[in-house]
């Protein structure tokens, strides 16, 4: 059987920090196991896994992991090399459209990362 994909996180380059992993440690339990269940989804299935799960961000290399419920909470990430994904910002999502700063944020750290990782 085909070996599935892997989740990396994000780290920032000067505090080897991961914001998007604090950021799940932040959500309570049951926000907790609905991402981590999402998470699995996207390793099993890796780029075959489609909507409602996730869904590509208009004009950008950004792909959004859509963990639907009360609490409506997205992961932006990206596919890299060695079927990797890279979780790149997570944030709650509160209105009917994507809140600017948020895709600029997750932009930010994949620039960021493309600087320092060749790809």
């Amino acid at each position: 059987m085909d070996e599935g994909w892997n989740v990396v996180y994000y780290q920032a380059s000067q505090s080897r920090t991961s914001p998007v992993y604090d950021f799940i440690e932040s959500l309570d339990r049951k926000a907790q196991s609905k991402v981590s269940n999402s998470l699995d989804l996207l390793e099993k299935y890796g780029i075959q896994l489609g909507q409602p799960h996730v869904k590509k961000v208009t004009g950008t290399d950004l792909w959004e992991l859509r963990i639907l419920g009360s609490d409506s909470t997205r992961i932006f990430y990206v596919a890299v090399t060695g079927k990797n994904f890279l979780l790149l910002h997570g944030f709650r999502k509160k209105k009917q459209k994507t809140d600017q700063r948020e895709i600029r944020t997750a932009l930010e750290r994949l620039r960021e990362y493309r600087s320092r990782v060749s790809l």
